[in-house]
């Protein structure tokens, strides 16, 4: 059994350095064409093909590529790393949860550690990177919600001093700061390439799905097809903007002894009983070795999960 488990995670460790030197081949092989087109004198040595092409790759091995292109998961994972600002490719991030998984479960099965406390580990640390990609999509999120009302108030200031609604998204790219000044920037860009503004709005509403962002380019989608001043109808959004964002920050107020309530409630009995198997595993190891414990057990995940999922809905109040 170890031997078996020692033999995947050396796999998996071996295809996250593949990863990792083949992507960085490539840079290198980029930077290395660049410098020759912009040195070399030579009109042949000029012709050297550049691919500007977004790039579509899911990873860089080719065969893990084409079989992450063959799932319905590979797109989902690729636009959560785009929403979260990582670098990272679907492939790598599978490779960082499959390691998370494997080397737990091998440490603890070689140091005596029972199946169960393995499993648990390898699935709780497997989910980590996941967790953290989650964790950076809400960080950005919660950055460009807090900065909207600014860009929209400088979208109205450039409107109100005779620019297009054009050149004020390229006036929020340039000056408002990041997550706001990039996705903006690729609106701009998009629209500035021949897309139509319904188009590039929505694409950034895809990209940053959030109810504030679709306020606002609803509010500019209608001023466009119906008429009137824009810049007013985006001065009254901006102001609904401002008082959602306070009412939401006014009920996560009220609503911290709850949600504190459901995380001590749903972690506490996964802490006390890795801290009895500790103290006293032969107590313990006995829900695992019975068919009794066995069906506890489970009824106690439920029971735990069922607990959690209500009082997060209790709390969870839209606004």
């Amino acid at each position: 059994m170890g031997f078996v488990i020692f033999i995947g995670v050396f796999s998996v460790t071996a295809l996250v350095m593949s990863v990792a030197l083949a992507e960085s081949r490539g840079t290198r092989q980029a930077a290395a064409a660049l410098d020759s087109v912009i040195k070399t004198d030579s009109w042949d040595k000029r012709q050297v093909k550049l691919d500007i092409r977004k790039d579509e790759q899911i990873s860089s091995i080719p065969w893990l590529n084409q079989k992450l292109t063959s799932m319905q998961l590979a797109p989902f994972l690729k636009r959560m790393l785009s929403q979260a600002a990582l670098d990272w490719s679907p492939g790598r991030l599978l490779g960082f949860c499959l390691l998370g998984l494997l080397i737990p479960i091998f440490v603890l099965l070689q140091i005596k550690a029972s199946v169960p406390i393995a499993l648990l580990a390898g699935l709780v640390l497997g989910f980590a990177p996941f967790g953290f990609v989650l964790f950076k999509r809400r960080q950005r999120f919660g950055a460009f919600e807090k900065a909207l009302p600014e860009a929209l108030d400088l979208i109205v200031s450039g409107l109100r001093a005779g620019h297009s609604l054009l050149a004020a998204m390229a006036l929020v790219a340039r000056e408002c700061a990041e997550p706001v000044s990039g996705e903006f920037k690729i609106c701009f860009e998009e629209q500035n390439y021949g897309l139509e503004m319904k188009a590039a709005l929505d694409n950034l509403v895809n990209r940053v799905p959030l109810q504030d962002l679709k306020i606002a380019t609803t509010a500019i989608i209608i001023q466009k097809e119906s008429g009137g001043n824009l810049a007013e109808v985006l001065d009254k959004t901006s102001a609904v903007i401002r008082d959602r964002f306070r009412l939401k920050r006014e009920i996560m107020t009220h609503t911290a002894q709850g949600r504190l309530t459901g995380v001590v409630l749903t972690g506490l009995p996964l802490v006390l009983g890795v801290a009895i198997y500790f103290v006293a595993p032969d107590m313990i190891s006995l829900l695992w070795h019975r068919d009794v414990g066995i069906k506890l057990m489970w009824i106690a995940a439920g029971m735990i999960l069922f607990g959690g999922f209500v009082i997060n809905k209790i709390v969870d109040i839209d606004v």
